[in-house]
């Protein structure tokens, strides 16, 4: 009786993803020149600190052209876009995908940028990631956080390049809060959504640019193995190109969060 229900459970999951999983129409975004005729009016030029270049010690600032988000994504999917879902997905290229709450939007200032203000190469050295020249087109999601320096602490969290699509969507848990799970092990799904989802996948849910599931592939790790690799990388594997948890972050804070992901990728059921 307990396997039938458990199996008919896996199962409303399973139903329940699927509905909670809706989205608006995917946007291949247009070529530039395009984009530049459908909004209608030239685009702006916006100063920021650029997260990829800056260190704690110093900040960068680039200027960028281009437009801001909410325009865009107001002629692209209606002036009531805010309305279609909870969340604004970003993919790239290479298969990262950056998925970003609407609210966040509405609340700060970003812009979708596609040249450089100084008209140098519209690239950038990604320190973080070992990565020197990387193209930033077709666009690039930028933020004001010189009006909001509150915004810098986030690093380049949020700040996907090489876009090709943006999707309105809304988001189930279902997947990464699986029937069973210890409630107090929900925090790390959060985190994990935060940090990790934009190129790894649990349960099958997040981006496609690395294969392995962290639900199974972490299963095999220590927990001071898993540190090592998620506050270090680099020194774990010289040329990585996983950034480190936020290092504008403390120290502690940041092992928090490594720590919150590890006992939540240990404790997730995998999924069948």
């Amino acid at each position: 009786m307990g396997i039938r229900l458990l199996f008919l459970g896996l199962i409303l999951m399973a139903v329940l993803t699927i509905l909670l999983m809706s989205k608006a129409p995917e946007v291949g975004l247009p070529p530039v020149k395009v984009l530049q005729k459908r909004m209608g009016f030239a685009a702006e030029k916006v100063s920021v600190y650029e997260p990829h270049l800056s260190t704690n010690n110093q900040q960068i600032m680039v200027e960028y052209v281009g437009y801001r988000a909410k325009e865009v994504m107001a002629k692209l999917f209606g002036e009531d876009w805010q309305n279609q879902g909870r969340t604004v997905e970003f993919r790239a290229l290479d298969g990262y995908i950056a998925r970003i709450a609407i609210e966040d939007f509405l609340q700060n200032e970003a812009w979708l940028v596609f040249a450089r203000g100084d008209n140098a190469p519209f690239t950038v050295d990604n320190i973080q990631q070992n990565q020197i020249n990387v193209p930033l087109g077709p666009y690039y999601l930028v933020w004001d956080n010189v009006s909001n320096p509150a915004l810098l602490t986030e690093g380049s969290m949020n700040w996907p390049y090489q876009i090709k699509e943006m999707n309105l969507i809304t988001l189930s848990d279902a997947a990464l809060l699986p029937i069973g799970l210890d409630p107090r092990f929900h925090e790390g799904a959060r985190l994990v959504r935060e940090h990790c989802l934009n190129c790894h996948k649990v349960n099958g849910v997040g981006g496609d640019k690395f294969t392995a599931d962290l639900s199974t592939f972490v299963k095999g790790y220590s927990r001071k193995a898993f540190l090592h690799v998620v506050l270090t990388p680099a020194s774990e594997r010289p040329g990585a190109t996983m950034p480190a948890i936020s290092n504008h972050l403390s120290e502690s804070e940041r092992r928090r969060i490594a720590e919150e992901i590890f006992n939540y990728l240990k404790a997730v059921p995998l999924q069948p």
